[in-house]
């Protein structure tokens, strides 16, 4: 898995921008949390689908990314937590343990 690191309000709206023309992951994992740590894991074990673009946030160094990304996507706070975010919108977001590459590679084909 070759994530790209979400660091800036700057590439969030380069996410939204790019969703316009293909699909965008975004992982928010806390470094703090065994059960993100498990989710973050699984994932990096599945191969990803080579249509979207996967990101990663720490969510403890850029919280303020986190509190945006709730903003900008209507979504809950949840740590771990997954968005798929295609023409700008959030189409699928889930966490915890219902976090699973095959459910993501569906939701990227179906969306």
């Amino acid at each position: 898995m070759n994530w790209i690191e979400l660091t800036s309000a700057t590439e969030l709206a380069a996410i939204k921008e790019l969703s316009k023309t293909r699909p965008q992951v975004i992982f928010k994992h806390s470094t703090r949390c065994s059960i993100s740590s498990m989710a973050k894991s699984r994932l990096e074990r599945d191969a990803p689908p080579k249509t979207a673009d996967f990101y990663l946030l720490d969510l403890i160094k850029y919280r303020s990314i986190s509190n945006l990304i709730v903003e900008e996507f209507s979504v809950v706070h949840e740590s771990p937590q997954i968005l798929l975010i295609k023409n700008t919108l959030c189409v699928y977001n889930e966490s915890h343990t219902g976090i699973k590459m095959d459910d993501i590679a569906e939701q990227t084909d179906n969306n």
